[in-house]
Order: structure tokens, then sequence, then C-alpha cells
């Protein structure tokens, strides 16, 4: 099957998904919000409350955006961050949030690629993706640097979007994604094909039992998934072995 793209421009989808985030980086957070209702920082909050339990000391924030996952990461006691992402415009946007707060020693941000992770074995008690393991180029190779980099007994969690379990709710909210979303996202960061590319991501991309089989086939263990709001989003679990 054909990669799901931004564009269809020609590029890599590694490209491609770089520069619709450079393009979409100045309304991301607002969009963020407004589409979602403001639900996705209580899945947030969610996801990290599972790290919490662990007491990690250093998680890697994988596709770390404008740094929201990355902050929620160190108010749940964390004491070091490293976030990486591709788009320098949403880094820039992340870096300013960080510095508002006076964090810059705490959470650092850099330019990185999440399929050739530039951290030594065994770095971090945790890992957090938040959005961004389906825009994953190589989606086994990203999981494969993200166990590789997780120390023995630590913890990965991803927060995805996915299919709504079939229902009445399953058909309003298939509606809104597809027709509702990219007229919104068009208006507001003039770009159409991003917010139509989340729909096609989220439709192509393997949720539930298939994901956790892939995490599993990467090297993780004592996988489980949580899905949240009727299915709309997921919460993944996987462990590294002791």
């Amino acid at each position: 099957m054909d990669p799901v793209l931004p564009y269809h421009a020609g590029e890599s989808k590694k490209a491609e998904v770089r520069d619709m985030f450079n393009h979409i980086a100045f309304r991301y957070d607002l969009l963020n919000s407004l589409l979602s209702l403001g639900i996705h920082s209580t899945w947030r909050k969610k996801a990290v409350s599972y790290l919490k339990k662990r007491r990690p000391e250093k998680v890697l924030d994988i596709a770390t955006g404008t740094a929201d996952f990355a902050l929620e990461a160190f108010r749940s006691g964390v004491r070091e961050v490293a976030g990486i992402d591709i788009s320098e415009e949403m880094l820039a946007i992340g870096r300013k949030k960080i510095e508002k707060k006076g964090l810059t020693k705490s959470i650092i941000l850099s330019s990185g690629d999440a399929e050739n992770l530039n951290f030594e074995n065994h770095s971090f008690d945790g890992i957090t993706a938040g959005f961004g393991v389906r825009n994953f180029e190589n989606l086994e190779r990203g999981l494969i640097e993200m166990h590789r980099v997780l120390k023995p007994g630590g913890l990965a969690v991803i927060l995805e979007f996915s299919k709504p379990t079939p229902g009445f709710f399953s058909f309003i909210f298939r509606f809104y994604f597809r027709y509702v979303t990219p007229f919104i996202g068009k208006l507001f960061s003039k770009d159409a094909r991003a917010y139509s590319y989340l729909p096609e991501s989220v439709e192509a991309f393997p949720s539930g039992e298939e994901f956790c089989k892939i995490l599993k086939q990467c090297g993780f263990v004592s996988v489980e998934y949580i899905p949240l709001t009727f299915g709309i989003a997921t919460i993944y679990l996987a462990g590294k072995e002791l």
C-alpha cells in the first residue's frame, strides 16, 4: 500500500511531514484546542499519568512539536526531558514556551529524526510520543529506535489517534474528521491538505491490537492499550525487558 502523504509532491513522507508542520506551526496549538474541543489536554495528562507511576528521571519526547507533551512530562515530576522533532518551526514555538516558564535547563529541544535517534543505547527511563508515530516514514524503524534508547525496565507511552468504536458516535466523528476538520484547518492555517492528511493518515494507521502486535515485533514487552473517548484516541504502553 502506498504511504499516505500530506501533499503528494514527489518528496519522501518525512520531507512532506516536515514541510507540513513548518507550514501550520503558527496555528498548530490553536487548531489543536479548537478541533479537539480542548480534550487533547485531558488525553495528554492521562497518558503521562502512566509514566508518572514509574518515577522516571530522564524522558525522551518523540515528535515533541510545540513541547506540550514535554512540559506535561516535566510537571509530572520528571527531572530532565529531551524533546526532538523534524520541524524547526514547531521547535521554535516550543522553545519560547519553555523559556517563558524558565525551564531551559530541564527541557531541551533539538532537531532530530525519530528513525535515526542521536542518543546512546539505554539513555532514557521513559519515552513519550504524542500523535507522532503515525507520521513516521518507516514505522518499524522508528519503534526499534525508541526501544534501543529506552533503558531496560523503562516504559514507552504512545498517544495516537485511532478508529472509534463502530456506532452512531463513530458516524458523527468520521463526518467531523473528514469534512469539518479540513474546512476549519484550511480556514485558520491556510493549508487545506494538512488537515485532510490528518483523517487519511489515521484511517491508514494500525490501531488497537494491530499496533500492539507491531510493538511486540519491535522488541517491546508488556504491551497494552487503553482506548479514550469512544476510541477516538488510544494510549499504548510498551515496556522493555530488564
